[in-house]
């Protein structure tokens, strides 16, 4: 375990709009919870990671950014596009999409996180929106 690890720490990640950048992602998680001794929610988080991202980079057209933030235990993993639309989690329930080809990212966020939201953002006339979702350590 690193010195301090319960120091709070953030890394944030800008990514071209590239399905490749799903895999970048993930993979960027994984070395940054390993090397401040998170390796337990690695796997968790990697899911939830590739969600977030994977819609961002399928459903908008511009730039996007993974953060990951760690602060008093928590895990927040968030995505950041350029679209400032709502996004739109499933009416129906995880369990009965397990045949859906689409519509499953959302639904498995809000099924395995601790807890998830979104917030539109502006900055400097462009606008977008963040997508979020965290994990508790315990």
């Amino acid at each position: 375990m690193p010195e301090n690890g319960n120091a709070p720490w953030e890394y944030t990640l800008y990514i071209p709009n590239d399905v490749r950048a799903v895999t970048v992602s993930r993979r960027t998680l994984r070395l940054i919870l390993t090397l401040h001794g998170l390796i337990r929610l690695v796997d968790m988080a990697e899911l939830l990671a590739t969600e977030l991202v994977s819609n961002a980079v399928r459903h908008t057209k511009g730039p996007a950014a993974l953060r990951v933030r760690w602060s008093a235990g928590v895990l927040r993993i968030g995505a950041w596009d350029a679209d400032p639309e709502p996004p739109e989690p499933p009416a129906t329930p995880l369990d009965r999409l397990t045949d859906a080809e689409d519509g499953r990212g959302l639904a498995l966020v809000r099924a395995c996180a601790d807890l998830w939201g979104w917030q539109p953002l502006s900055r400097g006339g462009n606008r977008g929106k963040y997508v979020w979702c965290e994990l508790a350590a315990a």
